[in-house]
């Protein structure tokens, strides 16, 4: 959080390489503008010169009206108020060009800063799709949120603005030197000895402060992670009367965040009246020196007005790089983070040419499967099963047995580590893996629809279906006639505030989605969870119809729902300990029997 005033306080985070990280920037983005960042140079120095010379010709109009007066005293002609005119002309005409160089600088740089943002996005976005799932189980979605959004604004506004004000302030300070020493070194030198005297007490000021806006940072993290979990989990809280408990410790937060807040913002708070006590003590060394100067006429009293105000300019290039420094900081850690993630290995593409999904019936067979979500721990261990075209394969177990993880194997969301999945008798790795995913069709526990119309959900498998195809998947899924009864059917648009469709009828709709879609193979994760009793008759009588002639994994935990599979296959610690149909494997009084029988008991209660 920046300091309300000095230098720029702020509590950036460092870049862990900053040398490293500037020249991927540029030589990535920044190197593909170099005629533009050429422009943008030249226009900053032009602005900044017409800028600088200003004052000098000021000083003189003011030596000019002195000149005057004291000669109209001494009983000369007085103020020459055409030669004034021409000063305040030629002073108005170099304005006029310094803001016009000014304004050619700045709209050409934030020009590249928005096409450098526009080509991260488009890169960061190709680059999610390319990472494998692995990556996603490592990072929060908020964390790949944050570099979308966050850590790119930061670098477009840092880019645009650091820049430009990097030549402005060198230029500035470069050329306030030149004519300040053109007018008098004397006075120069007094004005330069106040600065490492004003660096020393900028610097203990900064190094104090630091460590409070750091701690202000935290608790100020803190206090929003409080306020976001208690309102997220409002209901809860209230349900087991906590209320007092969880506004005892966001007081805690709260209060650690109003000592850290005070300390930090006291002491940046004391960066102006610093500054400007050692600037007025500047001023009046500058002052008494150049009337010193002028009394033996080694000087004009429009230099001596030329002089104060360069001296007053040339305190602002130098706080404006100490922000600059901030700024720059905050977009080199941001392009170090897009840059990382840009650089994370991509998934392995081990497609064959010519290998495709065309004239396959479904058959699947898994070869001792073995697979861990991380190198040290394996899940699945000897994993071999062989399903035939348009059987129906359920899958059964207790929670943490590797069920849902077969399929991802299936659906390559994953990779095995030793062995093999074949499809009609082909590695499915020898397959693009868009391609492969088009045999499919799944329908998870967790529903998922966009924002858009109820239709274009539904379509979203098959976008090229017709309105007619799309009313007999929504029939099918037995979703039809609620979507009616919607303000505006099927155009009706879904969002999060769609507080009137239920989590069962968005799980209609889903199933829908995958009727429409007419995969070969179906993947069914626990399709039914969110439906009630009399509907999970009705799907089941839809879904018996959708899989015939089409091969079926269902995942099920109410195995209630699964009686009538061709092939039940029982996991346990990531291998198959059973398998059978549910009357065979019951007469077995094996483990599937105590999953069963224990389910029937706990619905008997």
């Amino acid at each position: 959080m920046p300091g309300p005033m000095g230098p720029g306080i702020t509590t950036t985070q460092k870049p862990k390489n900053f040398k490293q990280t500037a020249k991927k920037l540029m030589s990535h983005y920044l190197g593909k503008y170099k005629l533009a960042l050429i422009i943008v140079l030249i226009f900053a120095v032009g602005s900044t010169i017409f800028t600088i010379v200003g004052p000098k010709i000021l000083g003189n109009a003011t030596t000019e009206i002195f000149n005057g007066l004291v000669g109209k005293l001494s009983g000369g002609n007085g103020i020459d108020f055409g030669k004034i005119a021409r000063i305040s002309i030629t002073l108005l005409i170099l304005y006029l060009i310094s803001s016009l160089f000014s304004f050619v600088q700045n709209y050409t740089m934030e020009g590249v800063s928005l096409k450098i943002t526009f080509q991260m996005r488009n890169d960061i976005i190709k680059k999610i799709n390319k990472l494998p799932m692995k990556y996603f189980d490592k990072k929060t979605n908020g964390e790949v949120l944050s570099i979308v959004t966050n850590d790119i604004d930061t670098l477009s506004f840092n880019l645009s603005q650091s820049i430009t004000q990097i030549i402005t302030s060198v230029c500035t300070i470069i050329g306030i030197l030149i004519m300040m020493f053109s007018i008098s070194w004397q006075m120069t030198l007094i004005s330069l000895i106040i600065l490492p005297i004003a660096g020393i007490l900028v610097r203990n000021i900064v190094g104090k402060s630091q460590k409070y806006f750091q701690r202000q940072q935290r608790y100020l993290a803190d206090v929003n992670g409080q306020v976001e979990e208690i309102y997220g989990g409002l209901n809860i809280v209230k349900a087991f009367n906590s209320e007092e408990k969880v506004t005892k410790e966001f007081e805690r937060a709260n209060k650690e965040l109003y000592h850290s807040g005070w300390k930090s913002q006291f002491l940046s708070g004391l960066m102006f009246p610093v500054m400007n006590f050692i600037s007025n003590v500047g001023y009046v060394g500058v002052a008494v020196a150049g009337g010193y100067l002028a009394i033996n006429g080694t000087i004009t009293v429009g230099n001596i007005q030329s002089f104060i105000q360069y001296n007053k300019q040339f305190t602002q290039p130098i706080n404006q790089i100490a922000q600059i420094s901030a700024m720059l900081q905050a977009m080199i850690a941001a392009a170090e983070r897009i840059f990382e993630f840009l650089e994370e290995p991509e998934e392995i593409d081990t497609h064959k040419e010519g290998t495709t999904i065309e004239n396959l019936k479904g058959n699947v067979k898994f070869e001792h499967v073995k697979f861990g979500y991380d190198e040290e721990t394996t899940i699945i261990h000897d994993f071999n099963c062989e399903v035939q075209e348009g059987q129906k394969i359920a899958i059964v177990g207790p929670t943490g047995a590797g069920k849902t993880t077969m399929v991802k194997l299936l659906m390559r969301f994953y990779d095995v580590a030793e062995g093999a999945i074949l499809m009609d008798g082909h590695n499915i790795k020898d397959f693009d893996r868009g391609e492969l995913r088009k045999m499919f069709g799944m329908v998870l526990q967790d529903t998922w629809l966009f924002g858009g119309t109820v239709k274009d959900n539904i379509k979203y498998g098959k976008e090229d279906a017709t309105d007619d195809q799309v009313i007999e998947a929504a029939k099918a899924a037995h979703v039809h006639h609620f979507i009616k009864t919607l303000p505006q059917g099927y155009n009706s648009i879904i969002n999060e505030e769609s507080s009137n469709i239920s989590a069962g009828q968005k799980q209609l709709m889903t199933i829908a989605r995958v009727i429409l879609a007419d995969p070969k193979i179906l993947i069914l994760d626990e399709a039914t969870s969110s439906i009630d009793t009399r509907t999970e008759i009705q799907i089941q009588s839809a879904m018996d119809n959708l899989m015939k002639g089409r091969t079926s994994f269902i995942i099920a935990h109410r195995l209630s729902t699964i009686k009538n599979a061709d092939l039940i296959l029982v996991m346990n610690h990531g291998d198959i300990v059973e398998q059978g149909t549910h009357e065979g494997l019951l007469e077995k009084n094996g483990f599937y029997a105590e999953l069963y029988n224990s389910q029937f008991e706990v619905e008997e209660e």
